[in-house]
């Protein structure tokens, strides 16, 4: 049996790799790593989603903890990856473990590790997991597992309810009294995952009108991706259109994504969302910090932060970055281009529900619909079109030996535009003297090369796309 851990965590095929065998080996590896970080007083927080089994599997893990003499917190619902990451920073717990696959298709499950500061667990704490999975196969021992009614009995495992206080947690970063004033007209789409009803649940005592769909329990995901792109969004844009709705808000299997569709019906990705929502604190709110994005998301933040005077960081994919300077560097925002962001105070753990509601507050706050306010962006810090192509693959991609051919052969101009510099902090990325920039990675939780672009416009981006793809596929 092999275990990585991706940018974020574990992930696998169900009844194939991510069986029931085959996890108790990885929590019986993550009891002991748990045991190495605290030895006289370990404790977990156990989370799961809506997956087709999560609860079961996270049950699972909960036996392993108890037989290794760790005390156990196991949510008695699915609930978001971001209400399970505070649960352990408000539990004071020593690590914790959630059941999801995110954004992947129905048929993946997974397991994220999350270290005791409520953010995911490094790539060095990940590494160590697997090093201990290793040498217990090596040494043909098998996972220690406690009955599950007798570890509630004995109080190893206490069942508890995560959201309310991550509620209460959240309306210390969001001006609900002004969302409310508002009396916005909402349209949730949880996709089916486990952020079904939050922001409804958040909003409930106020006057905005929220609208739930594909809320209710569907492990199959009704066969889409839970991913809050626009291609899976077809049911929120046609919800949208059909009513008076001021705003979409849509998020993924386990809630720490976002992405928005306006009252028109257009999609507003997360490349937009993280924008506005940096300008909304920075200029209403006058707070200060650091901004991080990953490599892949858009440059109107660098413009955003250079604005303000603010020190903008580019970081590799993967949330586990951002939040290490998150801990350490007074940042204001963080986030990446698949809808994972936070802001200071919050934990450094991407936030799909936090991250709706600072849209309707901002909304609030100006007292504009949200295309308006993604147009007077555009005018200051666009124009800014992007895409990405996800292009997949039959044979693992080494990164670094892609990266150098890709560096090796690099052209002087693409698509008659020169190339001004090429950075390689993660795949190869090419930045344009117009302002636009091409990426090509290996995707670290799938077997997918991606290709992001961004340009000044739709025909920059199909161009530097098709670029893209075409050394891709020759390399």
């Amino acid at each position: 049996m092999t275990v990585k851990f991706g940018t974020d965590g574990w992930r696998a095929v169900i009844s194939e790799t991510f069986t029931f065998h085959n996890l108790r080996l990885v929590a019986q590896a993550i009891a002991d790593w748990v045991r190495e970080e605290n030895s006289s007083d370990p404790t977990v927080v156990i989370g799961f989603d809506t997956r087709f089994l999560s609860d079961r599997y996270a049950r699972e893990v909960a036996r392993v903890m108890a037989a290794n003499k760790i005390n156990a917190w196991l949510a008695r619902a699915d609930s978001p990856t971001p209400a399970i990451s505070y649960s352990v920073l408000n539990k004071k717990a020593t690590a914790g473990v959630m059941i999801t696959a995110s954004h992947n298709a129905p048929r993946y499950n997974g397991v994220k590790l999350k270290a005791s500061f409520g953010g995911a667990a490094s790539p060095e704490q990940h590494k160590r997991v697997e090093a201990i999975l290793e040498q217990n196969l090596f040494n043909a021992r098998g996972p220690n597992l406690m009955g599950f009614e007798e570890a509630i009995q004995k109080g190893r495992v206490t069942k508890f309810d995560p959201t309310w206080t991550y509620y209460e947690h959240l309306s210390t970063l969001v001006d609900l009294d002004k969302i409310h004033a508002g009396k916005l007209r909402i349209v949730a789409d949880a996709m089916y995952g486990s952020g079904r009803g939050a922001v409804g649940e958040i909003l409930s005592r106020g006057r905005a009108h929220v609208h739930n769909i594909r809320h209710h329990m569907n492990p199959g995901f009704d066969g889409i991706h839970p991913e809050p792109i626009a291609k899976n969004l077809g049911l929120l844009i046609a919800t949208i259109q059909a009513g008076h709705w001021d705003i979409g808000l849509a998020t993924d299997g386990d809630a720490d994504r976002i992405g928005a569709v306006d009252a028109k019906g257009n999609f507003v990705d997360p490349h937009r969302i993280f924008a506005l929502v940096l300008r909304h604190i920075l200029e209403t709110r006058q707070l200060k910090g650091k901004v991080v994005r990953t490599v892949s998301t858009t440059r109107m933040l660098d413009r955003i932060a250079a604005d303000n005077n603010l020190e903008l960081i580019e970081t590799p994919v993967g949330f586990n970055h951002i939040a290490d300077l998150m801990i350490a560097n007074g940042v204001v925002m963080g986030g990446e281009e698949s809808g994972g962001m936070s802001i200071k105070g919050h934990i450094p753990e991407g936030d799909g529900v936090l991250m709706g509601l600072l849209l309707l507050e901002l909304m609030a706050e100006n007292q504009a619909p949200l295309h308006e306010l993604v147009d007077d962006l555009l005018n200051k810090y666009g124009p800014a079109e992007y895409q990405r192509s996800d292009m997949r693959i039959t044979r693992p991609v080494d990164k670094k030996v892609l990266t150098q051919q890709l560096l090796d052969s690099a052209p002087s101009k693409i698509s008659g535009v020169g190339i001004e510099s090429i950075q390689t902090t993660d795949g190869i990325k090419y930045y344009l003297e117009d302002g636009s920039w091409l990426l090509i990675r290996p995707s670290g939780t799938e077997p997918v090369l991606r290709v992001y672009a961004e340009a000044p416009n739709q025909d920059r981006v199909q161009a530097l796309l098709g670029f893209g793809e075409e050394i891709a596929q020759n390399s």
